[in-house]
Order: structure tokens, then C-alpha cells, then sequence
């Protein structure tokens, strides 16, 4: 009986892990061990992409060096963390990468001051379905090499 119940604890401590993990936010999830910013080619010129090519974004409402963007935003719009250096892909400046703390802690990595997502929706190198959406009080836009935003209709 006693071993009965300690395997009942040890598959429900098992089960719990499962579910907690596959129900954590998506910026739990995010991969955080090297984080590579780098730039390709898109309808709006030349875009940052992180290190497997999907674009990156800035939020309008982030306060330079700050993002403002957690809980459902972050589940939405995931930011790009990392654990040490971000490293500067081909076309991206290293000059201009920085990392920031969230406000759980964690570390975004940062592009001329502005902290970097991704869209949930972009689900593979090349899209760019986030630009221009004004989700969560501000406008999303993908970002040039030089750190710039660009707006709908060409590189800025």
C-alpha cells in the first residue's frame, strides 16, 4: 500500500510538471540560452529577424531602455530573451544590441534602445503579419539595421 501511494505522488508530481510547463506563459517558454539578432530581406526593405528568422518588432509604448509589455501582451507579443550576450547576426550592428531586465526579472535583448518581440502569429521566417498593429495601447513595428522603425509602405 505504502508503495501504491508513493507512485501515485511521484505520477502526480510528473503530471503537474507536464501541465505546468505546456500551460506556462509563452515568455516562460521562450528560449533564453543565445539570442541572435540579425537582418533579411522583407516587403519593407531590410528587417531584423532573430537567429531562426522571424521578425522582430518594437512597441511604441516601451519607455527607451524599458519595456512595458508583460503578462497577456508578452503571451502575444514574446519578447526575445537571452541569458548572456545577444550576438550580431549577419547585417545587424553590435554596436546597437543591448539587453534590459524585465520587470520578472528576465533579460530582453534590446536594439537601439528598443526591446525586441516577436509575433505570435508569424509562425515562420519571412512573415511580417505584426506590422503596424496597434495592439495593446501602441503601434508594433518591424525595425530597420540602422534601429529605426519603419512604417507600412517602405524602409524608414
Amino acid at each position: 500500500m505504502k508503495s501504491t501511494l508513493l507512485t501515485m505522488v511521484a505520477a502526480a508530481a510528473v503530471a503537474a510538471i507536464v501541465i505546468g510547463f505546456t500551460h506556462a506563459p509563452a515568455q516562460a517558454r521562450t528560449s533564453t540560452k543565445a539570442a541572435t539578432v540579425a537582418t533579411r530581406s522583407s516587403p519593407f526593405g531590410r528587417i531584423l529577424v532573430d537567429g531562426q528568422g522571424r521578425t522582430l518588432y518594437l512597441f511604441e509604448k516601451d519607455p527607451r531602455g524599458r519595456s512595458a509589455c508583460a503578462g497577456a501582451c508578452a503571451s502575444y507579443w514574446p519578447p526575445l530573451l537571452v541569458r548572456g550576450v545577444p550576438v550580431a547576426g549577419l547585417g545587424a550592428r553590435r554596436s546597437l544590441l543591448g539587453v534590459l531586465r524585465r520587470s520578472d526579472g528576465t533579460r530582453q535583448v534590446s536594439y537601439a534602445g528598443h526591446p525586441l518581440y516577436r509575433f505570435r502569429p508569424d509562425t515562420k521566417p519571412g512573415l511580417t503579419t505584426g506590422q503596424g498593429s496597434h495592439d495593446f495601447g501602441a503601434g508594433w513595428y518591424v525595425i530597420s539595421s540602422a534601429g529605426a522603425k519603419i512604417e507600412d509602405g517602405g524602409a524608414g
